[in-house]
């Protein structure tokens, strides 16, 4: 798969599932490596030493990858794994996602409550967040107004108002840039763990 970036085109690395076997792009991946006590550590920043396993970012492959040994036999080792591995990553996915956010909020670049979204749509936003527990015509407001751009609605109102400091936030418009690139990954990818 390759990117168009600033007149050159830059290949975007790919990886395998090692549950599916799909081939997708290593963006839309999870990766996990084996720690040295030989626990499946998940590697959300893909930094940590080890040979990286990739798995497609839902609660339904990692509970697969944990019911058929996918991950001993992907490292050719044995494995000690958590029962509760696919909360844990949840967890993290979340936690990333709301300190993105929150960043995001302290740079000016991501604004909540429904006229400041629409004012920020006008000016333009990479990305919207509609609370996953909001009223439906306010969610459906918004995407009228929103048109193209990506809607991510796996967030609550309290988990999206903690962080902008308040007690709820139904509506969030995130302007253009690296940090909304980094959000919509996150959130991507923690969509796979919850039910929206």
């Amino acid at each position: 798969m390759s990117h168009r970036k600033g007149g050159k085109v830059a290949e975007v690395p790919e990886r395998r599932c090692i549950v599916t076997g799909e081939v997708r792009s290593k963006e839309d991946l999870l990766r996990v490596v084996i720690g040295p006590d030989n626990t499946v550590v998940p590697d959300l920043e893909e930094r940590l030493p080890g040979r990286g396993l990739w798995l497609c970012p839902s609660r339904d492959v990692i509970n697969t990858a944990c019911a058929k040994n996918a991950f001993a036999k992907a490292a050719r080792q044995k494995v000690v794994i958590d029962p509760a591995l696919a909360d844990r990553i949840e967890k993290l996915l979340l936690q990333k996602s709301l300190d993105l956010l929150s960043l995001a909020r302290r740079a000016g670049q991501a604004v909540a409550g429904y006229e400041k979204v629409r004012a920020q749509i006008d000016e333009g936003a990479a990305l919207i967040l509609a609370a996953r527990d909001g009223a439906a015509d306010g969610k459906s407001k918004i995407e009228a107004k929103a048109r193209d751009l990506p809607i991510y609605t796996v967030l609550d109102a309290a988990e999206i108002g903690a962080a902008f400091g308040r007690e709820k936030a139904v509506h969030v418009a995130v302007a253009p840039g690296g940090l909304a690139k980094q959000l919509g990954r996150s959130l991507g990818r923690l969509k796979g763990f919850r039910a929206v």
